[in-house]
């Protein structure tokens, strides 16, 4: 069941109230997907099992956290042997402030999502850390007017 093509209406059905509220209970889930309680739980298990469901986690207020700033930075790096890369990578993803970290396709090589205090804190984390890697080439920050969708 690796693939959405393993799933059913009623499994689609379960992990859309389970996106919207993963704190449901089994009997709440039950009720809202059409099922009875033990059925339900069943394919809930074997959803997890499957590893369509890998985890439940909680939503947390940014601000609360002193990481109000959030910043999209693309990045190409100027090299591309495994070494640097897997050594670039590796730095970059220990990173506190670093809450996204993909290798893209084409350009750019890399697409970072950041979270930081402030303009001040970004540009500690940008000009003390990020840009001094060796690995780098060009950085771009892209800043949010306006987050219209985002699925967390």
């Amino acid at each position: 069941m690796s693939n959405e093509s393993g799933l059913d209406a009623l499994d689609r059905e379960i992990l859309f109230h389970l996106r919207q509220d993963g704190r449901l209970s089994n009997v709440e889930l039950a009720k809202r997907v059409g099922l009875t309680p033990p059925p339900c739980l069943r394919r809930v298990r074997r959803l997890e099992e499957a590893g369509v469901i890998t985890g439940y986690r909680a939503v947390i207020d940014p601000g609360a956290l002193g990481r109000a700033l959030e910043v999209l930075i693309d990045v190409e790096i100027y090299a591309q042997d495994r070494r640097t890369v897997e050594e670039f990578e590796t730095t970059v993803a220990s990173y506190e402030e670093v809450i996204e970290f993909r290798r893209m396709y084409g350009r750019p090589d890399y697409f970072l999502r950041v979270a930081v205090a402030d303009h001040t804190a970004y540009e500690a984390f940008l000009m003390g850390r990020l840009s001094g890697l060796p690995a780098v080439l060009r950085l771009e920050s892209h800043l949010t007017m306006k987050t219209i969708k985002a699925d967390r």
